[in-house]
């Protein structure tokens, strides 16, 4: 049946099938990213309980560096921004990539329900 299917109809069921991957990759992007932002804000509340004079430590690549709680928690702060924002980049083209596929998707079903399997297709786009 799909060797019988018109050349646009397959093609369209690529794209979708291509921007169904895409859709996947930025949803599980963003729950890693969300996943990172409840772990750094959980940092920073713990390091609120401390002692304005505790001792901090924060890994500088592959070394831990003694540092003042102050400056550990400005760091803190200014990832959860980053990665905010990361996430709302990512919640745009989520919409994006939604409505991409929500239009291929309906553009596939007319296409077979219309007669797309070789015959002329009755979707006008």
């Amino acid at each position: 049946m799909s060797s019988q299917m018109s050349p646009k109809v397959q093609n369209q069921i690529q794209q979708l099938q291509q921007v169904q991957q895409q859709l996947q990759t930025v949803l599980s992007q963003k729950a890693q990213y969300e996943i990172e932002i409840r772990e750094t804000r959980r940092a920073d509340e713990e390091l609120a309980d401390l002692p304005a004079d505790a001792t901090v430590f924060q890994s500088v690549g592959t070394v831990m560096m003694q540092k003042p709680k102050e400056a550990v928690s400005a760091s803190l702060k200014e990832k959860v921004e980053t990665l905010e924002l990361r996430v709302k980049q990512l919640e745009r083209q989520e919409q994006m990539l939604q409505g991409r596929f929500e239009t291929l998707q309906s553009q596939v079903k007319q296409a077979l329900e219309g007669g797309g399997q070789g015959g002329p297709s009755l979707s006008a786009t």
